[in-house]
């Protein structure tokens, strides 16, 4: 059902939002016998889910060998620091694999494990491999009439509308189409089968990653009898004897819910006025491009707040960061291409206009983007440009310019890409300082040569190379930039989501400026304060708690929890 709903009805939980946060906390209530509806204002199902790796960090699940629950804890503890909130964190690590086996047991959600490392594996608690899972693979066509309103991946990571595979196996066999035999056949299959897929549907239905998952709900949440309709904001909570028993929604429409209203809209990344105080490079005039749904624009914490809830921006970094790079889109516009993957590879460099290296490329993107914003302290810019030379931008390609065989010409001509026959060349088009380019080129080769970086230790951590190339030894993170032409990407700042939310008790009940639950309202997802404090451990840290903490906000409505 799609649209305005009926002038007004009842059910017993009524869910803002369908992303996985959302759909976890509706299925896992309606399983347990009650009626729940959820309303999406965007015209698509699956939120920022959608466009997302699809991973989620849960210690201890039965997919992964580390379930060492006192490990994690301290792992925890130490990243969170006085942000530790040692009940929320322990409510997390025991229901974790409880609704991981929940969901695999009751619903078409699936989950395979990614092996990603922590992304701090030496910190106390840390883990080399082992804590991650990410949705298996589905087959949207399954959702029938509905594929329609599946919100689509991000576009500027599929290649013709198709999704790779969340394992690096999978991408290198696109990457060595034209070496391997075994690799082009591989690739011709999969373009084949989306080529069927697009005439019969109009769209790829093979989905992995964070689509995957987001229609592996969308399906439990069908099967569950849960209805999710789409195009239907809420516009105000209806509070009656002080306790939230419903919403207001298009023409005058109002949906009471007996047990409880969950808000799950997302957080507030598309907030202008809220994340312009709030994210440091804004604050000094720089700019910012969020990969994350427009739709996520702070819906959930304005209705909280309209019936007295608290909230404030406190952790040390109010969103996950992700450096992005602007792709032109033909029209004057641009769309933004989150760099998960190239950073790793040995011969690509980071600089700032001033030349100089700034950080370790191959840590996480949250941490990259971090120390981008303090080394542009002082600077209305907060960007940086990736460089790299002829063979390893043909290799592996940089941000959204694929590698060989695909052309670089047209990402040159529209400024994407720019290139030089020298360094300094290459650094008098792209605005960087030519002298500090070359002093820290050859700074770095000094030490690629031999697979050292003296200065940052890339190559020092099991994350670190988990996505470099194994191929290159003696460390798959490091190669030498010494071979012209030379090429230079610009990135800006772009965030995941943010961590910032509403302050709600274990159970999800958002709080007042008292301290007191507000009767009738509950908070997952990014509406609700991260759990990780504002910091970024380990893949997935979004995802895992927004499901594990809308499984416990379920069951605590269905009174089972």
């Amino acid at each position: 059902m799609q649209g305005e709903a009926a002038r007004e009805e009842v059910c017993d939980v009524l869910v803002i939002g369908a992303g996985a946060g959302g759909m976890s906390a509706a299925i896992t209530a309606a399983k347990a016998g009650l009626k729940v509806v959820i309303v999406e204002k965007a015209p698509v199902i699956g939120g920022t889910t959608a466009f997302s790796g699809g991973v989620l960090w849960i210690p201890g699940n039965a997919h992964c060998p580390e379930g060492d629950r006192a490990r994690a804890r301290d792992y925890l503890k130490h990243e969170s620091g006085n942000f530790f909130n040692a009940a929320a964190v322990d409510a997390f690590l025991a229901k974790g694999p409880e609704m991981v086996e929940f969901f695999e047991r009751e619903t078409k959600v699936k989950f395979v494990a990614s092996l990603y490392p922590d992304y701090h594996p030496d910190l106390p608690g840390g883990a080399d491999v082992g804590r991650s899972i990410t949705a298996a693979p589905y087959d949207a066509a399954a959702l029938g009439p509905d594929l329609a309103r599946l919100r689509p991946p991000l576009s500027t990571i599929t290649f013709i509308g198709m999704m790779f595979n969340s394992s690096n196996a999978d991408i290198r066999h696109f990457f060595n189409a034209t070496k391997s035999l075994t690799s082009f056949l591989y690739v011709a299959k999969r373009l084949m089968a989306h080529g069927i897929e697009l005439v019969r549907y109009g769209q790829g239905t093979k989905v992995t990653s964070g689509n995957a998952l987001a229609a592996r709900l969308a399906k439990s949440c069908f099967n569950s009898g849960v209805q999710i309709r789409t195009d239907c904001p809420a516009r105000s909570l209806i509070v009656e004897d002080g306790r939230v028993t419903g919403a207001r929604l298009p023409g005058e429409a109002r949906i009471m819910a007996r047990r409880g209203v969950v808000l799950a809209a997302g957080g507030f990344a598309q907030d202008l006025e809220r994340i312009g105080p709030t994210y440091p490079h804004l604050k000094r005039g720089g700019e910012h491009l969020s990969p994350v749904p427009m739709d996520n624009s702070g819906d959930g914490i304005a209705l909280a707040r309209s019936v007295g809830s608290k909230f404030e921006t406190r952790y040390p970094a109010a969103a996950a960061w992700m450096p992005v790079s602007k792709v032109p889109d033909g029209t004057g516009g641009y769309s933004a291409f989150p760099h998960l993957l190239d950073r790793y590879k040995p011969g690509i460099i980071a600089v700032l206009r001033s030349g100089r290296r700034f950080t370790n490329e191959s840590n996480s993107y949250h941490d990259v983007g971090a120390a981008m914003i303090e080394a542009c302290a002082g600077e209305t810019e907060t960007a940086c440009w990736l460089i790299a030379d002829r063979p390893t931008i043909r290799k592996y390609g940089l941000g959204h310019a694929k590698p060989a065989p695909v052309p670089l010409g047209p990402w040159l001509r529209n400024g994407y890409l720019v290139s030089g026959r020298t360094l300094a060349e290459l650094a008098q088009k792209a605005g960087i300082d030519p002298a500090g380019l070359e002093q820290s080129v050859a700074r770095y080769n000094e030490g690629a040569v031999r697979g050292e970086d003296p200065d940052f230790h890339r190559g020092s951590t099991a994350f670190n190379r988990y996505l470099a190339d194994p191929e290159v030894t003696p460390n798959p993170c490091v190669g030498p930039v010494r071979t012209g032409p030379y090429y230079a990407l610009k990135l800006a700042m772009g965030d995941l989501g943010t961590f910032d939310g509403l302050e709600t008790n274990v159970e999800g009940q958002v709080l007042d400026n008292e301290g007191a639950p507000i009767a009738g309202l509950f908070a997952v997802g990014n509406d609700r304060a991260s759990v990780m404090g504002g910091t970024y451990p380990g893949a997935g840290i979004t995802l895992g708690p927004a499901m594990t903490f809308g499984y416990i906000t379920g069951r605590h409505l269905a009174g089972t929890g």
